[in-house]
């Protein structure tokens, strides 16, 4: 029986009914990263902790991706099925950026201070038939902006 597997433990909460992107905090000095790390990347101190980052951010910048990633890029995507999309920068609250793809693939539908929301996708499949699965961001409808 396939499962649903995370791309990488320690990203986000999941399975969850509202996943969260986890980062780390340095008790030190406060400053918060993503991934979560375990040395500072300011202060250079060791005593850090997992915090959840939220699953809201605003849109810090985006471009949109022309052509398919090179390896070691390991999607279910060949040269066929390959479409543009968007990538971009995340502010999250307290002012951490998160690299991630977006669900807006065109520019028409892309602004720098639009509200985003995270998502939990399929990326790939691995040899074992299981979904291994990733984290992109979606533009919030208006009606749904931070609730």
């Amino acid at each position: 029986m396939s499962e649903q597997i995370p791309i990488h433990k320690g990203l986000f909460t999941w399975p969850s009914s509202r996943p969260q992107l986890l980062g780390s905090r340095c008790k030190q000095c406060g400053e918060t990263a993503f991934p979560a790390q375990v040395d500072c990347r300011s202060c250079s101190g060791r005593d850090t902790e997992v915090v959840e980052l939220g699953d809201r951010g605003t849109l810090w910048t985006w471009t949109i991706q022309t052509f398919m990633p090179k390896q070691p890029y390991h999607s279910d995507e060949t040269e066929a099925s390959f479409r543009p999309y968007g990538v971009g920068y995340v502010e999250m609250p307290g002012g951490v950026r998160v690299e991630a793809r977006l669900e807006p693939s065109t520019r028409e539908q892309l602004a720098i201070g639009m509200p985003m929301q995270l998502n939990i996708v399929p990326f790939r499949t691995d040899a074992s038939g299981n979904q291994i699965m990733t984290f992109s961001f979606s533009a919030v409808e208006e009606d749904q902006a931070w609730k």
